[in-house]
């Protein structure tokens, strides 16, 4: 597979990284290039492989290279990468390698939002049900690192990125959650995006469908036994939501599994991802109970509707991981029930070139106040001053500020941006982190009632 090809790796972030490791531990011959002159993984590189040469500053593929190995963040259509197609190198990603070798069962998860919860959430499942699963890709470990013979098997998150490069993973079962506008400064349609979202539909045994969304479906031109799920009544072997004893239950078809009351994780759209899970974990053989009792105990990912504190009855929410509208719009609607009162939200930051406009009518029927951040403050402001009070802040300091000089008891605060945070942060992560901070540091963590807790 390896001996007399050579190999160019695009991109050296983590991902590029893993690539690298794993080119290297097989004795491949490797180059390295990134269009950044001093990107992230640089350092570590030049560390422990002094040997591998590394082209900075702009992309280039030497002549005698058989193999593309293309991280996730440079787009297939970059006009180098096209001329090296053009003359028959191959271009694939760190999951087509993964799946290459890859001999335990799949399970692999895709959608504009609410993946990495599912991925999460499905790897807390096989963990109770006494397997030791590999759970990585897109979210936290790469891939390549994963591989390891002790791994029962592997639950990945997948980006639309990766599924371009993906060929040959033949998954046991598959997700496709949701699809709305996303990168699409990358993609020049939504049709374009969800094509390659449906690329996770390839050589899959099973899939798990939204049957609210039709553009989760899977193609006409594939056939692959499908179960679906949904916020609705769900009819034979499909996942939905029942009323039971007076109270809403997810249910499989007409029978009742568990009142949404007993779920740790809050929100109309983390019932849509446990039913999404339930769905997938059931393909797999894992037990109901097991998965039942995980839905009890598992309270949801960090920076996605995070509740920092409940102080003097406002609550402070970090949903820093809702970097499009669609993930924002989730997180209002699915919050809406949780307060009495209404939302101050936190918006702006990079918009790729998203429209705004679906927040409208959620700002004017859920929010107090919005407080606009970032590059996108002003398209925000001409949008939305005449919906809501808007209020613009430079950093988190002042949207602390702002937020709590507006709040009353009964009101919430949430952090749910819409956008991506590199204009005035490292990474989503990071924006949160500095939310949390200023939230705990100005509000002050002696009038919490609750900390820390997700919702």
């Amino acid at each position: 597979m390896f001996k007399n090809n050579k190999y160019l790796v695009i991109g050296l972030g983590v991902t590029g990284a893993s690539v690298v490791e794993y080119l290297l531990k097989n004795s491949a011959a490797v180059t390295v290039t990134d269009s950044r002159t001093e990107p992230p993984q640089l350092a570590g590189l030049k560390q422990k492989h002094p040997n591998v040469e590394v082209l900075l500053g702009a992309i280039t593929v030497p002549e005698q290279t058989t193999h593309i190995i293309l991280s996730p963040g440079v787009a297939i259509s970059t006009p180098e990468i096209q001329s090296a197609i053009a003359r028959g190198v191959q271009v694939l990603g760190d999951i087509e390698l993964f799946a290459q070798v890859v001999d335990k069962p799949v399970l692999a998860v895709t959608g504009s939002n609410g993946k990495s919860t599912v991925t999460t959430l499905l790897g807390a499942m096989a963990q109770a049900n006494g397997l030791n699963p590999g759970v990585g890709g897109n979210l936290g470990t790469p891939a390549l690192q994963l591989l390891d013979s002790q791994h029962d098997c592997y639950i990945l998150e997948l980006s639309s990125f990766q599924l371009e490069t993906l060929y040959s993973l033949r998954p046991k079962v598959v997700t496709l959650l949701n699809i709305s506008p996303d990168h699409m400064d990358r993609y020049d349609d939504l049709t374009a995006y969800q094509q390659a979202k449906q690329r996770i539909f390839l050589n899959a045994e099973h899939a798990v469908i939204n049957r609210q969304d039709a553009l989760t479906a899977v193609p006409a031109s594939l056939s692959i036994p499908s179960v679906s799920f949904g916020l609705d009544i769900s009819q034979d072997s499909n996942y939905g939501v029942i009323i039971h004893d007076n109270a809403a239950w997810l249910a499989k078809g007409a029978t009742p599994l568990m009142p949404l009351q007993r779920m740790a994780m809050l929100g109309a759209h983390n019932v849509a991802n446990a039913l999404a899970a339930l769905a997938m974990g059931e393909i797999a053989g894992f037990s109901l109970l097991a998965m039942l009792s995980t839905l009890i105990s598992f309270t949801g990912l960090e920076h996605r509707c995070e509740q920092v504190i409940n102080s003097q009855g406002v609550v402070w929410v970090n949903d820093s991981k809702g970097t499009n509208v669609a993930a924002c719009a989730a997180a209002i609607d699915g919050l809406a029930a949780s307060i009495p009162g209404k939302w101050i939200i936190i918006l702006g930051g990079i918009g790729k070139n998203a429209d705004f406009t679906p927040l409208v009518p959620l700002l004017a029927k859920n929010c107090k106040a919005a407080i606009l951040i970032g590059a996108e403050a002003q398209p925000l402001w001409d949008l939305l001053h005449n919906v809501v009070p808007c209020f613009r802040a430079q950093d988190m300091a002042e949207v602390v500020r702002i937020a709590n000089q507006h709040a009353i008891a009964g009101d919430g605060v949430l952090l749910s941006p819409a956008c991506a945070s590199f204009d005035m942060f490292n990474n989503y992560m990071h924006r949160g982190e500095v939310f949390k901070q200023q939230v705990l540091q100005r509000i002050g963590k002696h009038h919490a009632t609750a900390t820390t807790t997700t919702t």
